[in-house]
């Protein structure tokens, strides 16, 4: 079983192996992976810090810590209210991707994710985009994957 929270559903189709740190990424990857490969992988839905943010770097001790930021967890709740889920939830991957295809719209991202350091990308876009057309999640090669 996998434990990720909202918005985190979203971030998962646009992966393309960019993120904060090499560890970061290094998760990020494996479970997208499993994910991709597997999408019958039971889904923990989960309110704050899941799997993904395990791995977030702590560099600063003066930030407030992202993964537990009021915007973060705004956005976890907005998008698990559209695709009519709630902290606590155990699916199936493939159910969620059938209710982001069925609920989300590519022009919600914006809306959702206006503070997101990733939205100018587009890549979440461009990921639910390849889901609507039934071409899944982008394959991901850990040997190309890198920080910014």
């Amino acid at each position: 079983m996998v434990r990720l929270r909202g918005h985190h559903l979203l971030c998962l189709l646009g992966y393309q192996g960019m993120g904060y740190s090499l560890e970061y990424v290094a998760n990020m990857t494996a479970i997208h992976t499993r994910l991709r490969r597997t999408p019958d992988t039971p889904v923990e839905i989960v309110e704050g810090p899941d799997r993904l943010c395990q791995a977030f770097p702590t560099d600063d001790p003066a930030q407030p810590v992202h993964c537990e930021e009021e915007r973060v967890m705004w956005r976890d709740a907005q998008i698990l209210a559209r695709l009519g889920l709630r902290p606590g939830a155990v699916i199936s991957w493939q159910e969620i991707l059938d209710r982001i295809i069925e609920d989300i719209a590519v022009e919600d991202i914006p809306r959702f994710c206006h503070t997101c350091p990733w939205l100018s990308y587009g890549v979440c876009e461009a990921g639910l985009a390849r889901l609507k057309r039934g071409e899944g999640l982008l394959p991901v090669d850990s040997s190309t994957t890198a920080a910014p």
